[in-house]
């Protein structure tokens, strides 16, 4: 038996309803081209009638338009600070970016959206930055930090011996703000409204005390801070871990953990307590900042007090809300041999 043909071009039978060959080329490329994915600013206006959509694939740069040697160009001025080239821009954004290589005649003519296609290849974003503290990698940075690790790799076994590690850390001056018109709740399709204008109330400064190997806090509200308000806290501190053979206490080299007068009261009231100050601009070593930070996203931001005791009392009742509900030991995988390849690798560029 032969294969049934259609009757119209004596083709073997066919699901498409195309009666020509003509037309059945033009509604190919139709639904070819539908079936790219399209991009760019007209992908709304390609919706309505009689519009064709577009067939741009999305996050590359056309080979064909540009030379290799003009995108290398593009993406070293990319590199380049304005200021260097006799510009007063602080930065680069895609618009100054095109209208420089033009002027100094890298390209005769680009396009911004090109110009960003080129910096996304290149993996370059000049529209971007953060803040970075530059450590002095020496030797006394490496011996400070390499105690600090030491007893955040050791805390269960230390804890087995009845040793403790505690990490303290100061969040100053959380200012009490009041909005001066009530937040407007979550709705179906609205989100939370609140007030952009507010009341100050005074500020509050909160500290807290990171247990390594439980990952449990314990805070306390100072009417200031400095060492002589710490000093009136730290017998409560110890307190806790009165039992323990030895405590282990680091914190950051503030003015008030480092004065002498504080040095010489734990000499003489806690001689068992052995304090570590982290090196300077290594702030990030002491996992009580990281605490927090995590008690911040979840207890203070986006919260509103009427008075200066309202927030001392809503910290008091947070602090052990979160012992309750998100305390954990915290994965520290920054261990000491990391620590020695790290500075190995950067410390001649730092320097």
């Amino acid at each position: 038996m032969g294969v049934p043909s259609s009757g119209w071009l004596g083709e073997p039978e066919s699901y498409w309803p195309w009666r020509t060959q003509r037309r059945s080329c033009r509604i190919w490329q139709t639904v070819s081209r539908w079936s790219e994915p399209r991009s760019g600013t007209s992908v709304g206006g390609t919706r309505r009638r009689g519009c064709t959509s577009s067939t741009t694939l999305p996050g590359r740069a056309g080979r064909g338009a540009f030379v290799p040697l003009q995108r290398v160009g593009i993406e070293k001025l990319a590199c380049c600070d304005p200021a260097g080239l006799g510009l007063h821009m602080t930065h680069w954004s895609t618009r100054p970016l095109a209208q420089v290589a033009a002027e100094r005649g890298i390209v005769p003519k680009i396009s911004r959206s090109t110009v960003a296609l080129i910096l996304r290849e290149a993996d370059l974003q000049p529209h971007r930055w953060r803040y970075w503290k530059t450590p002095n990698l020496d030797a006394a940075f490496i011996k400070r930090a390499a105690q600090i690790l030491w007893c955040y790799e050791n805390a269960a076994d230390l804890a087995k011996k009845h040793e403790v590690v505690l990490c303290l850390d100061e969040k100053p001056n959380i200012q009490v703000l009041e909005r001066r018109r009530p937040t407007l709740p979550m709705r179906t399709s609205e989100i939370e409204r609140r007030e952009f204008e507010y009341i100050r109330h005074g500020t509050v400064n909160f500290m807290v005390v990171l247990v390594v190997h439980t990952g449990k806090m314990q805070g306390w509200c100072l009417e200031k801070n400095d060492g002589e308000h710490l000093r009136a806290v730290l017998p409560e501190v110890l307190h806790e871990h009165q039992h323990a053979r030895r405590v282990h206490l680091i914190w950051d080299g503030g003015s008030s953990h480092i004065a002498c007068e504080k040095r010489a009261w734990l000499r003489l009231h806690a001689p068992r307590v052995r304090t570590l100050v982290t090196p300077p601009h290594a702030s990030w070593l002491n996992q009580a900042e990281l605490l927090l930070r995590a008690f911040t996203e979840r207890y203070l931001k986006r919260g509103g007090w009427k008075s200066r005791q309202q927030l001392i009392e809503h910290l008091d009742a947070s602090w052990r809300e979160y012992n309750e509900r998100f305390a954990h030991p915290i994965t520290w995988s920054w261990t000491r041999p990391k620590l020695r390849r790290w500075a190995a690798r950067y410390a001649p560029r730092l320097c």
